[in-house]
């Protein structure tokens, strides 16, 4: 079905007859009828009989008559949604790190759900490789990922500056560098993760090798594997301290090159839309209040 077609025999219901409908639309009387007869054609059932001299829709006519209006509306609400300068509507699909999940985006995801109700956000986690892929494919509107961003199709705006911190169990002496630390086991999720990849750099410049990494998907399991004596991880301060047995840990500061993050928001350069543009202003307004 053409979605001119249904246009045509929309106009046609509602303005009663051919004429009326022809003279609505500014087309000729037998562009309209050919419009009617092609779309009866391709559905294999009439839409009208003649009574008289006016045209009476059938009952298949009627069905399609729903369903008619509510593909219109549609075909609006999709052509309105890929506007830059539209009203922001319909589903934005964002990856994020789960730190950021977790911790930053609660507080911006309500102020954009009720400030763009018509709106629907999907999220996923993922790695900073993972979701940007996502967002180069097509997959996803945008992602907040950990600096850097170098593929020149992504545009990024950065939205969080994240303090890093080393974690150990509580009682562990105070660590200033990698021998520091009583075992060279670490805790982190799995490789691509920035910050797994800056713990390892640390390492690395300390001179000491790494003798154990644990992969986790979660930081809530991080820490409690930390508590427990498993090893030292490197996360975001913000989940720290939102953890419950804090007093289980210590956070340890780490040199200038390894204590800082940026958290940035992406998007395809050549595929702007107005439900990114709106997140980003929410998230760089929070960033200057903040």
């Amino acid at each position: 079905m053409d979605l001119t077609d249904l246009h045509v025999f929309r106009t046609v219901v509602e303005s009663g007859g051919i004429t009326a409908a022809a003279n609505r639309l500014h087309r000729v009387q037998s562009n309209v009828t050919a419009r009617i007869q092609k779309l009866e054609e391709d559905l294999g059932t009439q839409l009208f009989v003649r009574v008289g001299k006016r045209l009476q829709i059938t009952p298949a006519g009627r069905t399609l008559l729903d369903y008619a209006h509510r593909l219109l509306v549609l075909a609006d609400e999709a052509r309105n949604a890929v506007q830059t300068d539209a009203p922001p509507r319909g589903l934005l699909t964002l990856g994020t790190m789960e730190s950021t999940a977790g911790v930053r985006l609660p507080g911006p995801l309500a102020e954009y759900h009720r400030r763009y109700a018509e709106v629907r956000v999907e999220l996923h986690t993922g790695s900073p490789r993972e979701l940007m892929a996502k967002v180069l494919a097509g997959e996803s509107d945008a992602a907040l990922v950990a600096e850097p961003v170098s593929d020149a199709r992504l545009s990024s705006l950065a939205v969080f500056d994240e303090e890093l911190v080393l974690v150990t169990v509580a009682d562990h002496p105070v660590v200033r560098k990698p021998a520091d630390l009583r075992e060279a086991s670490v805790l982190a999720f799995h490789p691509g993760c920035p910050h797994r990849e800056r713990l390892e750099r640390w390492f690395g410049q300390g001179g000491r090798e790494i003798a154990r990494t644990v992969e986790l998907a979660s930081y809530h399991v991080m820490l409690g594997c930390v508590a427990a004596g498993m090893g030292a991880a490197l996360m975001p301060r913000s989940v720290l301290d939102g953890y419950a047995a804090r007093s289980k840990l210590r956070e340890h500061k780490l040199p200038a090159p390894f204590q800082r993050a940026k958290t940035l928001l992406v998007w395809r350069k050549d595929q702007p839309q107005a439900k990114v543009s709106a997140l980003a202003e929410i998230l760089t307004k929070r960033k200057r209040v903040a």
